[in-house]
């Protein structure tokens, strides 16, 4: 069996996810990193980008948008804006938030509200993305 940590998950809302776990991969803004047991201690900012978590062999997939993540010896923490299961995304409002971001960006736009109006969409495509895993 894999050694295990203690990954915790925490939104403005609520704690998210507090459970032991035997990886986690989610994506930082310098890129996609995997965590283990006794990785090397770490801070970093996450960017928006699914987060994939192995729990008793099985791999679990969820939305993650902005934060930062602390690696630790045997516990990761996740401070993140936004966090979703699958099961908790509205496709209907993703989709229509990708065609608000898509129209936007059609326009010509100052160089802030295009960083945002990209934010905007990369976050609803990741929704998508990770709900594709329940049909």
């Amino acid at each position: 069996m894999a050694r295990s940590f203690h990954l915790e998950i925490l939104i403005p809302e609520r704690v998210f996810f507090s459970e032991t776990v035997e990886a986690v991969n989610v994506k930082t803004q310098d890129g996609e990193i995997g965590i283990l047991s006794g990785h090397m201690p770490l801070v970093s900012t996450i960017d928006i980008g699914p987060i994939k978590i192995k729990k008793d062999g099985k791999w679990l997939e969820a939305f993650l948008s902005g934060g930062y993540i602390e690696i630790l010896q045997d516990s990761v923490t996740i401070i993140a804006d936004t966090a979703e299961w699958p099961w908790e995304i509205d496709i209907n409002r993703a989709k229509a938030a990708e065609e608000r971001a898509r129209e936007k960006l059609r326009n010509r736009l100052s160089q802030v509200e295009y960083l945002q109006a990209q934010a905007a969409l990369q976050r609803a495509l990741t929704r998508l993305r990770v709900t594709r895993k329940l049909k």
